[in-house]
């Protein structure tokens, strides 16, 4: 067994992987660039190395560094994670060059697996039932339109290189072909250097099934399935195992395809078989198709464990040092349900933006895995993934493991950067999810209901107010000093630009307070001239029998923790609208991050929604388009121009 093995990763992967190292007695090494100087997952290891700039080109994807900081600390393995350089075939090469162990799957098993329209020749070989649609070598653009119009449509297009959504774009008509590919082709070739497509017939209520298999080159086993369907821009949402509906005739089926997949390339470690089902009628076992192999540890991995009581990482040392499979396919058994919620920093109302910003407060509920990397006071970084977190739960059945779910995301409390909780929770509690009657569509025909603005309830409205009072004023000198009136405070507090006029009157552990011009649209919002009596008593603050939520002010900004978080903003009395508004003529950067390119010219003439930008940023493109009908006035970027959040990149006139 390993005495030393580095983690060339970072994040929450890295510090899952340390934690199991740990347990065995092995020693860990992480590796570290300069945005994760002081990240959590360097303090998760016994050694850290610094490998160089934030730019993963310049530290995480950086092959000499890595191997450099190996040798240099004595690690006889290298553990990959996922991401970064987990399946790129010249890394496993270059480790074992250096005569460091590798621990995944051979570079020919990588490279079998790393092109999609290689793999599907592969898989179609050994007998796996593949998607109908195109994967050979004519890549002409006129090419590729006559193999679409022979598949029909729908269809989708997809990168043969890397994954996780990049470069794949559905396709409903002809018409809308030419300009998909141009798109998906130019971000592939951003994001895996690789711009070849291939094309597949999309699947009719298609649910994305994937079997986690393990090898240890000789030999391998299936440990189940996870139920990937509910998913956004082809990236994974909530993931569950085992999947609802499924028959022990077609998970029979289901894993002896996959267990060929692996043996057909002498598969070593772990590694997910994906399959699309088409749910039409029900799972059956004719209607299931292979997608795609990860040669990896795939993010969802906790929900697998969960149920067969499996340490995945476990496995993946044991077979890198030597050892056999820990187990036969016949003591492998499914116990209970389980289920995973990504949470990300993005903006929802936003078509899912990623954001940047500081975290003021993250916890997480007791009754849950939270598998995170950040924490209170950490700053959400631009160079990588906006993922915060994964939480898992597990229970005795499906329904026992939902109703778990929904209580661990409600209980979670994060502030300080705009999340997708609160959509996340809006999932969980959907009567489609609850029945299991979901696809990987589903969010896409209800994303305008799981994502609209939900009103603030009247205890985080009070919330929000008592955070503006009291910030660093102690309960017990609420009363003040004053001769024959309580103390009094005017102030303001504003959501989504409509106004609370608030006056408050201090007494000892109690605060009255009066609404004014209150138009927030809320059921149970305050009233004009309504009067609210908070109390201070058992530890915290109340109205009436409810205590007020937790909020953190953070600047002009009020962090309620209600069904993921409620934000208010409190404006300068002397300019309530003017802090609330937004210029709908100037085109700003969200995020920091590359302009790809600039679709438009000075003096041109656009209708509203037309392309304008491309932006290039955590791992994204990301496309701002026109808020209305206008005229382009000055243009103040270039293609390959790196900026800041909030740069003004375009000015636009009517």
């Amino acid at each position: 067994m390993f005495k030393k093995i580095l983690i060339a990763n970072r994040g929450e992967i890295a510090i899952r992987i340390a934690k199991t190292a740990t347990q065995m007695g092995i020693q860990t090494v992480a590796v570290y660039s300069d945005a994760d100087k002081d990240a959590l997952h360097v303090a998760s290891a016994d050694q850290a190395v610094y490998i160089g700039g934030s730019v993963p080109s310049k530290s995480y994807l950086n092959i000499e560094r890595i191997i450099d900081a190996a040798k240099a600390t004595g690690a006889e393995a290298v553990h990959p994670g996922y991401g970064f350089l987990s399946e790129n075939p010249a890394f496993a090469l270059a480790l074992e060059a250096a005569g460091l162990v590798f621990i995944g799957p051979s570079a020919k098993a990588i490279r079998a697996m790393g092109l999609k329209d290689a793999a599907k020749v592969l898989m179609e070989q050994a007998n796996v039932p593949v998607v109908p649609g195109y994967h050979g070598s004519e890549q002409s653009n006129d090419g590729l339109l006559r193999e679409a119009i022979s598949i029909g449509f729908p269809l989708l297009i997809k990168a043969v290189a890397g994954g996780g959504g990049k470069g794949m774009r559905r396709v409903d008509t002809e018409a809308e072909f030419s300009q998909a590919l141009v798109s998906a082709k130019s971000e592939a070739h951003g994001a895996f250097e690789n711009d070849a497509v291939l094309l597949e017939k999309f699947i009719a209520s298609p649910r994305h099934i994937e079997i986690q298999i393990f090898g240890d080159g000789e030999t391998a086993v299936h440990l189940f399935e996870r139920d990937c369907s509910l998913q956004r821009r082809y990236q994974k949402v909530i993931e569950e195992a085992p999947a609802p509906g499924m028959s022990d005739e077609m998970r029979t089926e289901m894993g002896k395809a996959a267990v060929r997949a692996a043996k057909a390339i002498g598969y070593k470690g772990a590694g997910t078989v994906e399959f699309i089902v088409d749910a039409s009628e029900g799972l059956r076992p004719d209607r299931f198709w292979f997608m795609e192999m990860n040669t990896r540890l795939q993010v969802e991995h906790p929900v697998t464990e969960a149920v067969t009581g499996v340490d995945l990482v476990e496995w993946q040392v044991r077979v890198a040092a030597g050892e056999g499979l820990p187990l036969a396919q016949d003591a492998l058994k499914i116990s209970g349900h389980a289920f995973e919620a990504r949470i990300y920093a993005e903006d929802p109302a936003n078509g899912f933006l990623p954001v940047t910003g500081a975290l003021c407060h993250v916890s997480f509920p007791a009754d849950c895995r939270a598998d995170c990397a950040v924490q209170s006071g950490d700053t959400i970084s631009p160079f990588y993934d906006p993922m915060i977190a994964k939480l898992i739960v597990h229970g005795e059945n499906r329904s026992d493991a939902l109703a778990k779910f929904s209580q661990v995301l409600r209980k979670t409390k994060l502030a300080g950067s705009l999340t997708n909780l609160e959509f996340l929770i809006q999932i969980a509690e959907h009567d489609d999810f609850v029945r299991g009657q979901i696809d990987t569509s589903w969010i896409d025909r209800n994303v305008k209901n799981l994502t609209s603005d939900h009103a603030p309830s009247q205890v985080a409205i009070l919330s929000a107010a008592l955070a503006v009072l009291t910030q660093n004023i102690a309960p017990d000198s609420l009363a003040g000093f004053h001769l024959w009136f309580p103390s009094k405070k005017a102030f303001y507090l504003g959501w989504k630009g409509q106004i609370i006029d608030f006056k408050a009157e201090f007494y000892a552990n109690r605060i009255a307070l009066w609404s004014f011009s209150a138009v927030v649209a809320s059921p149970d919002a305050p009233t004009d001239g309504q009067r609210f009596d908070l109390d201070y008593k058992l530890g915290g603050w109340w109205f009436g029998p409810h205590p007020l939520l937790q909020a953190f002010r953070l600047g002009n900004k009020i962090w309620v923790c209600d069904t993921g978080s409620q934000i208010f903003d409190v404006p300068d009395p002397l300019d309530r609208v003017g802090c609330l508004g937004t210029n709908a003529d100037i085109i700003l950067s969200p995020m920091p991050g590359l302009v790809s390119n600039v679709a438009v010219k000075v003096g041109e003439k656009v209708e509203k929604d037309t392309a304008l930008v491309v932006l290039e940023a955590m791992k994204m493109e990301h496309v701002l388009r026109a808020p209305h009908d206008c005229i382009i006035k000055e243009v103040l970027v270039v293609s390959g121009d790196q900026v800041e959040a909030d740069a003004t990149l375009i000015l636009l006139a009517l």
